[in-house]
């Protein structure tokens, strides 16, 4: 069998082992620079102020406890582990993870090892004859690598995006837990006041039944018309409808918020929304630079600096690409041969590819990683004007709201007492029974009025902790402003 006695191989020379330093030297330039957060212009205080006397309370991360309702903690806390939309975004996170790493790996060389055998015929009728064995076997393995030097930047810059992408998808997550946290919230606060209606209904309809048993009897006695018997009708027919759409109103959602925690078998004790506190509500001269820890606006400018950073890479693909290649193996006719020093090949090389022509395909691309990049930045700033609108509305609500149930608390009780007097006036023969019938259609509006009012202000509290991105600090060095900026220095590296 033919043999091939090879030499021991030959180190690479000094100019290819300085070539090789030079290269991997260059390796830390960039075309690009790093990100600098874009100069959005907002007006430092929120224009609305709510003056309150525990203004200096912090909100907590988890704000809904500040209602202090076991159960809405519960369900809040239920929801947050079994939601199908809290699912999703976990998934895009891992998805996002597993990106990052796939792209950081090609800033490390690939090393493969690959081996075969074949056994093959040569053709003995050609023009060299054959000295060795035909049909001959040959065996082959070999360890091969690729390693392209990055000089431009392009490969770190595709790091740098992935990595940008991947807190754009954790902030994707945090907006979504805090979309559905207030969403329970204010569908727990409608069933909080459809609660409390419904018990305002239904002690009218024993006070309207009532009054119907008294005038029929004042009826039977000569004293009553068989008119105010038939309003008397008239008006507890109409609150029973009232009760029957309330009751539906309230199954609705409960079947919403078992949706939400994913638990669709869900059923939710009576309570009153009066034994609900109101939070705390933030303090006046609020700084506009809160929005910078909501999760929308971190997800926003995530989606900036990754759009950035590929146009880095796409700069960079104009420029030439450099790779180092090498294969390390034995090549041998007999198996036992295949891993001694005859046997023994290598190869190695350095690739060079520099883009003449392309009809402008590249350039292309650049234009294209910019317009994506004006799209991220035109987005980011909508979310900060977005965002600050929404502060301001929440805060012009709960000040309206607290004033409009103030009013109402008073117009309450006034028409409570208007009711007692006209019953009373009714059943001494002084008024006519439309009196009583106007003052508990007075009451009955006025009591419902309050209690949605009740709702209404606290579900303000909850539009401004969304709003607010769950809470609100005074400045400190520790607060969210500044663990921002200590992010965007870790997505520069």
């Amino acid at each position: 069998m033919f043999k091939q006695n090879l030499a021991a191989p030959a180190l690479p020379t000094l100019k290819v082992i300085v070539a090789i330093v030079m290269a991997i030297g260059f390796g830390g330039c960039s075309i690009w620079p790093d990100y600098m957060r874009p100069n959005i212009s907002l007006p430092e205080m929120f224009s609305t102020k709510v003056e309150v006397a525990n203004a200096l309370m912090q909100a907590p991360n988890r704000w809904w406890t500040l209602y202090e309702d076991k159960t809405l903690n519960g369900l809040i806390d239920e929801a947050l582990k079994n939601n199908t939309d809290i699912k999703l975004a976990v998934a895009r996170v891992e998805q996002a993870d597993a990106t990052l790493r796939e792209t950081g790996a090609f800033l490390l060389p690939q090393v493969n090892l690959s081996g075969a055998a074949q056994r093959q015929r040569l053709t003995e009728a050609g023009l060299f004859p054959v000295f060795f064995q035909n049909p001959l076997n040959v065996y082959n393995v070999q360890f091969a690598t690729t390693f392209e030097l990055d000089f431009w930047g392009k490969l770190r810059g595709a790091k740098a995006a992935a990595r940008a992408q991947v807190l754009s998808t954790r902030y994707a997550q945090d907006t979504v837990a805090l979309t559905l946290a207030s969403q329970i919230a204010a569908n727990y606060l409608a069933l909080r006041g459809a609660d409390s209606q419904i018990d305002i209904t239904q002690r009218n309809i024993k006070s309207r039944d009532e009054s119907l048993a008294l005038t029929k009897r004042r009826l039977d006695g000569g004293i009553a018309s068989a008119l105010d018997v038939h309003q008397a009708e008239v008006a507890l027919a109409s609150l029973v409808a009232q009760l029957a759409e309330l009751q539906r109103l309230r199954e609705i959602t409960q079947h919403q918020i078992a949706l939400l925690t994913g638990n669709l078998g869900l059923k939710i004790a009576v309570a009153d929304i009066a034994a609900l506190p109101i939070p705390p509500t933030p303090p006046a001269g609020l700084p506009s630079s809160l929005l910078e820890a909501r999760p929308d606006i971190r997800q926003a400018e995530a989606t900036l600096i990754a759009a950035d950073a590929n146009i880095g890479v796409a700069k960079a693909a104009l420029y030439p690409s450099i790779s180092l290649t090498g294969i390390y193996g034995g090549q041998s006719l007999e198996l036992n041969n295949l891993f001694t020093t005859p046997a023994r090949v290598w190869t190695t090389g350095l690739n060079f590819n520099l883009p003449i022509f392309d009809s402008g395909r590249l350039k292309s691309r650049v234009d294209q990683a910019s317009a994506i990049q004006k799209q991220a930045l035109a987005g980011y700033e909508a979310s900060l004007q977005n965002a600050f609108t929404e502060v301001n509305n929440a805060l012009v609500n709960l000040r309206q709201y607290a004033e409009r149930e103030t009013a109402l608390a008073l117009g309450e009780e006034a028409a409570k007492k208007a009711l007692e007097i006209s019953e009373n006036r009714y059943k001494s023969g002084y008024s006519a029974y439309l009196e009583v019938l106007d003052a508990q259609r007075v009451y009955n509006d006025s009591a419902t009025s309050f209690v949605q009012s009740r709702q209404a202000r606290i579900v303000a509290t909850v539009d401004l902790f969304k709003a607010l991105g769950g809470g609100w600090q005074d400045e400190h060095p520790d607060n969210e402003s500044h663990k921002i900026k200590k992010t965007d220095a870790k997505l520069s590296n």
